[in-house]
């Protein structure tokens, strides 16, 4: 069996190498397609050389742009790709506009379409990743869900009268975590920090929103460090409107660098969706800058709080952090054998 992987954005990196891992294992042929999307050196070569995921035989080097003339021009590359390649199967990760660009050129070939971490909804039709992941479920041919709740989504759209198989196979990012955590030693940590991301276009992309959240972090950091590895985008626009980020400010970090500093943090204050799952996985409390999450399992367990771009309620979020659930030991993502249940799907049914 042949497949083609589209990844494009951090996060796929990740969810891709457990993937990978278990095609490899099970001798699959996989051809990886990365479109560019993140294309620093810090946010993309660098996952593939630590995590040992093999090289994208194809880079389209595509970023930059806006949605529109980014999806289209990865369409437009993809499509040739998979016309020399010639899969069983496309595999395509996420929300990203990476995701829609690869899921329209396979289904536009009439190539079956796998997409992984299906189901998920915000319920906000505004996020462009919200749109991403509907049209990417609508227009596959197997979805992988994370998680039962994601599975419950599925059934109240009606995919059940679809022609598309869904398998609840867990989240791919919980057997990263497992398989890359077990690789870093814990450091000692000399003094106690939450580990911050702000990167949503949502909240940068709001100039009130941004201020609300920068004066509140920078609250925050009086009492107890922030640290904040921050995104080159969020990093131009707090200094294209002069805004003093007074947090602990380091470089964008690799995913086993991101995994150290949380294993070692009091806690995460975030917009990430992956972040939010990933404190979790490593049993801290975690504050979230959105007014929606697709992982509300987490909020209905007390394990994140939603606090918008409200400085007040995050203070007081930060202050009553001891209050969250502690207890981690409920199994909310599977297994962690969310990847290799993939590859052996995905061979039971389009191998040739």
């Amino acid at each position: 069996m042949k497949v083609i992987t589209i990844v494009g954005a951090r996060p796929q990196f990740v969810k891709a190498a457990v993937v990978s891992r278990a095609f490899q294992a099970l001798g699959v042929e996989e051809k990886i397609i990365h479109t560019g999307q993140h294309f620093d050196a810090n946010m993309s070569e660098v996952f593939f050389e630590e995590m040992k995921i093999p090289k994208p035989k194809y880079n389209l080097d595509v970023h930059s742009l806006s949605h529109g003339a980014l999806t289209g021009r990865m369409l437009e590359k993809i499509e040739e790709l998979i016309l020399v390649e010639k899969p069983n199967v496309v595999l395509v990760y996420g929300d990203t506009d990476s995701t829609l660009a690869g899921a329209l050129a396979a289904k536009k070939l009439h190539v079956p379409l796998a997409h992984v971490e299906a189901g998920l909804r915000s319920y906000n039709m505004e996020m462009p990743e919200e749109v991403n992941r509907i049209l990417t479920d609508r227009i596959s041919s197997i979805l992988f869900t994370p998680t039962t709740q994601a599975e419950e989504n599925l059934k109240k759209e009606g995919y059940n009268n679809f022609d598309i198989i869904s398998e609840c196979v867990g989240d791919v990012m919980l057997d990263a975590a497992m398989f890359y955590a077990s690789q870093i030693e814990d450091a000692e940590v000399e003094e106690e920090y939450y580990l911050c991301t702000l990167h949503r276009a949502e909240n940068t992309n709001d100039l009130l929103r941004l201020k609300e959240l920068v004066d509140g972090l920078n609250e925050i950091h009086k009492k107890t460090k922030v640290i904040l590895p921050l995104h080159p985008r969020t990093a131009a626009v707090l200094e294209k409107n002069s805004l003093d980020l007074k947090v602990e400010c380091i470089g964008p970090q690799s995913y086993l660098g991101m995994i150290s500093l949380l294993k070692n943090c009091k806690g995460v204050i975030t917009d990430s969706g992956g972040l939010q799952k990933e404190a979790f996985f490593f049993h801290k409390p975690c504050i979230t800058m959105r007014d929606q999450t697709e992982w509300v399992e987490l909020i209905e367990n007390n394990y994140n709080v939603l606090v918008g771009a409200n400085k007040e309620k995050l203070i007081e979020a930060v202050e009553n952090i001891k209050k969250m659930n502690q207890d981690f030991s409920k199994e909310l993502y599977g297994d962690g054998e969310a990847g290799m249940k993939i590859a052996k799907s995905l061979i039971k049914r389009y191998s040739s």
